[in-house]
């Protein structure tokens, strides 16, 4: 698949979004539907699709797997829910001309924010890595191809996918990759956060989100806001798509609001070293 993507390169422009497009559809919307159909109903499970349950405004949602059962994989999906800090993370399947406007945000705000990133993502912007790093963001491994990795059985093969993108970290920056991990498209099991954590990663799922991903079918500012300002809570882990042209429009408000409520913005990095 990969040998493919190369050799049609002049293509990448149109059949990349679409197949990122495509992942997000199908891996978000069994969260979705776990989060709107059945809202007290979350499982509590060590594999599946990442999914919240919500069940009062202000206070973290329920994951279908527990906080504390995660924590011995080293993986989270929110910090400490007596701190009023939000994490902010990005996930950057490709690029569409929206990143630098949440950087401009970000940096007004003094937020640091962590960004997710897939290999072409990784290869075709690397003056965009490279500002994230210089305005002291953490860059994190979202694997090379974007795979379903919880059917991926070898531990070979799961670390093809993030050595991947760890080497062309190091060829744009110059330095090693922080072993920050989330899953494609929220996908996961047991066996595959076991494997994360023998190469040191940290898995990072989120206990915020909201349809964002669909490039031709954007939320509106006030839809946005409906779901990111109520649901939002203390040690909040939030899930944001770099591609959203409605997350680059109000990401300067939405920082503002959050910050008039009494909220702070933490970095991943603090909270695994708290954590551990």
């Amino acid at each position: 698949m990969l040998t493919r993507f190369k050799s049609f390169r002049p293509f990448r422009p149109i059949l990349l979004p679409l197949l990122f497009a495509g992942a997000f559809f199908f891996g978000h919307l069994t969260g979705f539907i776990v989060e709107q159909v059945f809202p007290a109903a979350a499982e509590t499970s060590s594999e599946g699709n990442w999914g919240l349950s919500f069940q009062e405004e202000g206070e973290a949602p329920i994951g279908n797997a527990k906080a504390e059962d995660l924590k011995e994989l080293n993986a989270y999906y929110t910090g400490d829910t007596g701190k009023q800090i939000i994490y902010l993370t990005f996930d950057a399947g490709y690029e569409n001309g929206n990143t630098d406007a949440l950087l401009d945000a970000l940096k007004k705000h003094h937020a640091p924010a962590t960004f997710f990133v897939v290999g072409n993502f990784i290869e075709d912007n690397p003056d965009l890595i490279k500002r994230m790093v210089k305005e002291g963001h953490t860059v994190g491994n979202h694997t090379y191809s974007h795979p379903d990795m919880s059917q991926i059985s070898t531990k070979e093969s799961f670390e093809t996918e993030l050595g991947k993108v760890e080497l062309l970290y190091q060829e744009i920056t110059g330095k090693e990759m922080t072993k920050f991990y989330r899953p494609p498209q929220g996908k996961y099991s047991q066996e595959n956060l076991k494997m994360a954590q023998e190469l040191g990663y940290h898995t990072f799922f989120w206990s915020l989100a909201y349809v964002d991903w669909y490039e031709e079918d954007q939320p509106s500012r006030e839809e946005a806001f409906d779901k990111l300002l109520p649901r939002i809570h203390p040690g909040a882990i939030v899930l944001l798509h770099s591609t959203s042209s409605t997350n680059a429009g109000i990401l300067d408000e939405l920082l503002t609001r959050w910050e008039k409520i009494g909220y702070e913005f933490g970095d991943l990095n603090d909270l695994v070293a708290e954590e551990g």
